[in-house]
């Protein structure tokens, strides 16, 4: 969810977009019709997301992005024999529900491969489902570390849990660090409250800045767990305030990130909070208020708008129709969707231009080794699954626009 040329395009997504029904015949599960001659093999790509609740932002950005990849995929006729369409599957930001997301999709026999999700403690109550059937899994989001190098990856024993989990945003283990360094060494502020919201990605993130930002020779002013449940963040912005910290990071999503920054303000702590991918939203500022301006966060990737590579992305957005603004992980989704459709190209082309019947294996397999210049630039996979692009934007708020202000690669 991006700077200010992404506000522009949201605002007029808004006020001209048509509905997405205009898009594309819409089924019972939220799948699309998403072109193509209408004969020959449907391949269904399965995307799990919060399609409602205080992420679905997010989520629809997700959501869409891999539809309109689909689209784009039917219009150029990449796979001969093969229309291309999504099965949109709603997981509230709970695992419980994408698990069972998970388990539907599974039992979907023209369900090649899985976009999502949004939520790394998602992702783990989903993992091992689509790894027992071979189905491949592309993440756009998940930042979590453990989801591709395993629980002792801080040790140096990494060690890949599921063969069928890919990703591609780059992980906490780089984003927390990065934070660190700019927040430090730049924004030259030494003296941190780290606030987190106990799940795996918030409490993840803050646990990487946290290492990394002592490392530096900063100090930790305090250290505080919010209940994402509540809004009331007064008793924490009161710590906050007397702990004399000159900067606050936040580990969590901008539901909790907009009222903590704007009641940690309001309690006289005039100082930025600083957070991760999960705060960078235009929805983050609208929670806020006008006390945010100053306000940092990273996110992956460089600034999509700004990338010759997705320029056709979002023009193609744009004229799709669709009411919602693709946010921080539509680019990503976009490729994700893509790096799918291109393993599937692959094990048609080494059959004989028909899908096997170990298909879901195969383009498992091919996965592994699929390459091309995406939206968000090259998209490849490193040994555990995770994309080989780790580069990293730093956003401040300025006004009611995110802002990029750095881009870069962490420098461990």
């Amino acid at each position: 969810m991006r700077q200010r040329s992404l506000i522009a395009i949201t605002a007029a997504l808004a006020a001209g977009a048509l509905t997405l029904t205009a898009c594309g015949s819409r089924d019972d599960d939220g799948g699309s019709d998403s072109g193509g001659s209408g004969s020959g093999t449907t391949v269904v790509i399965g995307v799990d997301a919060p399609l409602t609740g205080d992420l679905s932002a997010l989520g629809l950005g997700i959501k869409n992005s891999a539809d309109l990849a689909t689209k784009q995929a039917n219009k150029e006729k990449v796979v001969d024999g093969i229309t291309f369409k999504i099965e949109a599957l709603d997981d509230q930001a709970q695992p419980s529900s994408g698990q069972q997301n998970a388990t539907k999709l599974v039992a979907n026999k023209d369900v090649l491969g899985a976009i999502g999700p949004l939520n790394s403690s998602v992702a783990e109550s989903m993992q091992k489902v689509f790894d027992d059937a071979k189905l491949v899994q592309v993440s756009p989001a998940n930042t979590g570390p453990t989801l591709t190098q395993g629980p002792d990856w801080q040790t140096g024993k990494k060690e890949r849990p599921y063969k069928s989990y890919f990703r591609t945003s780059t992980t906490d283990a780089v984003q927390g660090p990065y934070a660190a360094q700019y927040v430090f060494n730049e924004a030259k502020k030494k003296n941190v409250f780290v606030i987190d919201d106990k799940k795996t990605y918030g409490a993840g993130l803050a646990g990487t800045f946290t290492d990394e930002f002592k490392k530096l020779g900063g100090k930790i002013a305090g250290t505080e767990h919010i209940d994402p449940e509540t809004k009331d963040f007064s008793a924490v912005a009161t710590k906050v305030k007397n702990s004399g910290a000159d900067v606050v990071y936040y580990g969590g999503e901008y539901p909790q990130a907009g009222p903590l920054s704007k009641q940690i303000k309001a309690a006289g702590a005039k100082i930025p909070l600083v957070g991760g991918d999960g705060i960078y939203s235009a929805e983050f500022i609208k929670l806020a208020g006008a006390s945010s301006t100053g306000d940092l966060a990273t996110s992956v990737g460089a600034p999509v708008e700004e990338l010759p590579s997705a320029k056709e992305f979002v023009a193609n957005y744009k004229a799709a129709g669709y009411k919602e603004a693709y946010e921080a992980y539509g680019g990503y989704s976009y490729d994700a969707t893509w790096a799918v459709i291109e393993a599937v190209k692959k094990v048609v082309e080494d059959n004989d231009g028909k899908l096997p019947d170990d298909a879901r294996a195969k383009v498992t397999e091919a996965m592994q080794n699929v390459s091309f210049d995406g939206v968000t630039g090259k998209v490849s996979f490193d040994e555990f699954g995770d994309a080989t692009n780790k580069q990293l934007t730093v956003y401040s708020v300025e006004g009611a626009d995110w802002s990029p202000v750095k881009s870069g690669t962490y420098e461990g």
